[in-house]
């Protein structure tokens, strides 16, 4: 595996490109920041892309003696996609195959959205190097009557009103958006589009193969989500042998950008 790095100052990570040799895909690149030492993490992001993670992924290094892993899906961001790396699953592999070249262990997985897909595909594969996954508002399963809601075609207010509790927060003047972010969030749609599917953001084999893991696992909801009801999240829980759910107030779909504190404190 190569690497390149460099410093951020301001959220003290280091970022790194990294070159990742996955079966079936070839080599993968793959920007990675890494924030503190200690017990690690592995933080994935969801649609909102790389940057509704970084401050939680901060306060989570900062809280102890934690080192903290989040990196940017192949495609989101104005990063490179193999054509080959175009699912879910793929997407597993390829961070239990980052985990085996960084050599960790005792990792725990924190998924937002799809990323919380992401990290139950991760336990699914059944690394050793994974010992407990953190859902924070999953997609990826089908549950009759609670379908994802689809957000293609909505504007960005739009969608903000159905994923957050309260939208004034993190309220953005489109018209305020340079061209170059306005073509990020535009890759970042398609990029998820590929992955996840679009509009269902699910895998109808999901639910079922749940079962499956075996790991410690905290389910955790936003009570105000509008992109995935709470039903849904409890359904995600149960299908888990001893999973764990716990509801998240005044909080909608994405918790670490919204309530951090909260997310901090439960896990």
């Amino acid at each position: 595996m190569q690497q390149q790095r460099s410093e951020n100052v301001t959220t003290n990570a280091v970022s790194t490109l990294k070159r990742i040799n996955v079966e079936g895909i070839g080599t993968v690149e793959l920007n990675l920041e890494e924030r503190g030492e200690g017990q690690p993490y592995l933080v994935l992001h969801g649609g909102a892309g790389p940057q509704s993670v970084a401050t939680f992924a901060q306060l989570l290094a900062d809280q102890g003696h934690n080192r903290v892993l989040a990196p940017t899906h192949p495609g989101f961001g104005g990063t490179n996609r193999p054509d080959q790396l175009n699912s879910v699953r793929k997407l597993a592999v390829l961070y239990r195959d980052l985990l085996d070249d960084l050599h960790l262990e005792r990792v725990a997985v924190i998924g937002n959205s799809v990323g919380g897909w992401i990290a139950a595909e991760i336990a699914l594969l059944g690394s050793p190097r994974v010992t407990r996954i953190v859902l924070l508002d999953a997609v990826g399963i089908e549950l009759e009557g609670h379908p994802v809601t689809d957000v293609s075609g909505l504007s960005v207010p739009e969608i903000q009103a159905l994923s957050f509790h309260d939208p004034t927060r993190f309220r953005v003047d489109p018209a305020t958006v340079p061209d170059a972010q306005k073509a990020i969030m535009a890759a970042n749609a398609t990029t998820l589009a590929v992955y996840a599917g679009s509009p269902a953001m699910a895998d109808p084999t999901l639910l079922g193969r749940l079962r499956g893991i075996t790991i410690p696992t905290l389910v955790l909801w936003g009570d105000s989500d509008q992109i995935v009801d709470a039903s849904y999240g409890q359904a995600y829980a149960a299908a888990i042998d001893g999973a764990s759910f716990e509801m998240l107030s005044a909080t909608g779909h994405m918790p670490q950008l919204e309530s951090p504190g909260l997310v901090l404190q439960k896990i």
